[in-house]
């Protein structure tokens, strides 16, 4: 897995519509209303990924801002220790499974990491969806900083269009591996 961060914090990205996005902003973490905080949210540290989820921030209106949210290294752990994969594997029966997944508050998610173009890579991306538990968490003890990358996506995304990949790479948030 690869991130932004550093001793204490670990940039996660996700995507909302303006109002969600301007009332985050504003209170330097989410509130309720407009963001729910009875329905799972879901974090990425790929910025890649997130764009290709949200086009960029082009895809839709209830994903056009593109937000950066520093959390405390430990609420991420947390969550990584608290998580349940989304979907089975073969090590467990699916009765088993099913009982994990409706203790956990949180799902955890890989998919195939993203390159400039937004096409698959080998390797995979993390996804976290919090619920339950772990969504007052995060509203309430992990955020840390929020801020509108919007900008930084369209930039690069205009990069990419005008064959400028170079340039486009050198604009992209320096994720390293995460330790």
């Amino acid at each position: 897995m690869r991130a932004v961060y550093d001793d204490t914090t670990i940039r996660v990205y996700q995507a909302y519509s303006d109002a969600i996005a301007d009332a985050a902003l504003a209170a330097g973490t989410f509130t309720s209303p407009p963001f729910k905080m009875d329905r799972m949210t879901w974090i990425k540290p790929s910025f890649l990924w997130m764009m290709y989820r949200a086009g960029w921030g082009f895809k839709d209106a209830g994903q056009k801002r593109i937000l950066a949210i520093d959390i405390t290294r430990a609420g991420f752990e947390w969550a990584l220790e608290h998580g349940c994969l989304s979907h089975p594997d073969e090590s467990v029966s699916k009765d088993e499974w099913a009982a994990k997944k409706e203790a956990s508050p949180v799902r955890i998610q890989w998919d195939p990491e993203r390159d400039l173009h937004l096409r698959p890579l080998e390797h995979r991306a993390i996804q976290i969806g919090l619920g339950k538990e772990a969504v007052q968490r995060y509203v309430n003890e992990w955020v840390c900083r929020i801020s509108d990358v919007t900008p930084l996506a369209h930039k690069i995304h205009a990069l990419v269009q005008e064959g400028r990949l170079d340039e486009a790479e050198a604009e992209r948030p320096a994720e390293r591996p995460l330790r």
